[in-house]
């Protein structure tokens, strides 16, 4: 006779059954998400919620309805029912309605890496220097009553009782006394330490327009969730550059916009700047992400980035990504130098980014490293 399965463990298989659908229709759907730019707005407290379509099977509400009903409209007995006409027409679809199921960001950043297949990163800086963390892992005589180790203190208990002969299998009581007690006590581990510093930098001039930072407002996500999966702990700047270059918030990076022209050392050098100040490399892994449409404003300042990228930026990074976002105005010019200068150098990624559908080859290619 087949054994029955308690309800708990029924519910557990059902929740873990419905998670796994989830993270298939999620996967499913990624590039969807990623290209529209929906989840954005529903990043909670370390969980997004995913908007996932369902069908709703319709249902009967009982109750009296005084207006009308069977033999109660217009008419006389025998009269045909008169045709009604709608301003529509027929559908054979049933409608959709969505649900909003909450994924977790680890949860996010493991399909990300699944559906790109990106490799782990290895860190650099603080990968081998140890910290001390406290882990419940070992057990006491003594200790506050908050730590009581139950099974334990019951163990101990039964084990007295049984030696001693006062243990009836008949009344199976089992009373602790204090000396039964047994409390979690921890123990001193040494975990590696790993933390990362993400370096945002924008071109904000003109020729950057609303839809361009949309697009680096999207790959900023899914790079921030990435990365966080990645490291213990990971903290965020952000640059903006026309002519000058200034640090600034979050909000503001992706929604300021400035009228003048374009110089990219200004930017590159307050990252140096930021970087010698605020993150070592022996202690940090530096990631600096810069997005333009491609324009400089002379040949003289590209050159000047190169010498900044070789000689300052390059030696303090794990590596320098440029995305260049498609833009009416820009000329497309310093990828190209970029290329040119460094295509043989793998601490250097460029990608094109035309459209939102060019996001996600973006992110594989500035992830797709395991730096």
């Amino acid at each position: 006779m087949a054994r029955e399965v308690p309800v708990a463990r029924r519910i557990d298989q059902d929740v873990g059954r419905f998670r796994r659908i989830v993270r298939g229709q999620v996967r499913r759907n990624l590039k969807k998400y990623i290209t529209q730019g929906e989840l954005l707005g529903k990043v909670g407290k370390g969980v997004v919620s995913i908007p996932l379509p369902q069908i709703r099977l319709p249902r009967f509400t009982f109750g009296e309805n005084r207006e009308s009903g069977v033999g109660m409209g217009e008419g006389g007995e025998g009269d045909p029912v008169p045709r009604q006409g709608g301003a529509g027409g027929a559908g054979e679809a049933p409608g959709e309605h969505v649900l909003e199921v909450d994924v977790t960001l680890p949860e996010l950043a493991e399909i990300l890496g699944e559906e790109l297949r990106l490799p782990a990163i290895k860190p650099r800086g603080r990968e081998h220097v140890l910290a001390d963390v406290r882990r419940y892992r070992g057990i006491r005589r003594t200790g506050p009553e908050s730590l009581r180790h139950f099974r334990r203190t019951f163990r101990t208990a039964l084990r007295r009782q049984v030696s001693s002969g006062t243990y009836d299998p008949d009344r199976p009581f089992v009373v602790p006394r204090r000396e039964d007690r047994r409390y979690r006590s921890w123990r001193i581990t040494e975990v590696p330490q790993s933390n990362a510093a993400v370096i945002y930098m924008m071109d904000v001039s003109g020729s950057m327009g609303t839809e361009q930072k949309e697009i680096v407002r999207i790959e900023a996500f899914w790079i921030d969730t990435w990365l966080r999966s990645q490291y213990r702990n990971l903290e965020v700047r952000y640059i903006v550059h026309d002519a000058a270059a200034r640090e600034v918030d979050r909000h503001s990076f992706f929604h300021l916009r400035e009228s003048g022209g374009t110089k990219i050392s200004s930017a590159y050098e307050l990252c140096v700047k930021v970087i010698e100040e605020r993150y070592s490399p022996l202690e940090w892994n530096v990631y600096p992400f810069h997005f333009s449409d491609g324009d400089n404003w002379s040949g003289g300042d590209t050159r000047y980035c190169m010498a900044l990228l070789r000689e300052r930026l390059l030696p303090r990074a794990n590596v320098f990504s440029y995305g260049q976002v498609k833009s009416a105005y820009g000329s497309g010019q310093f990828k190209v130098d970029l290329d040119n200068e460094f295509g043989a150098d793998d601490r250097v990624l460029t990608s094109e980014i035309p459209d939102r559908e060019g996001i996600l080859p973006s992110i594989r290619t500035f992830l797709g490293t395991g730096r």
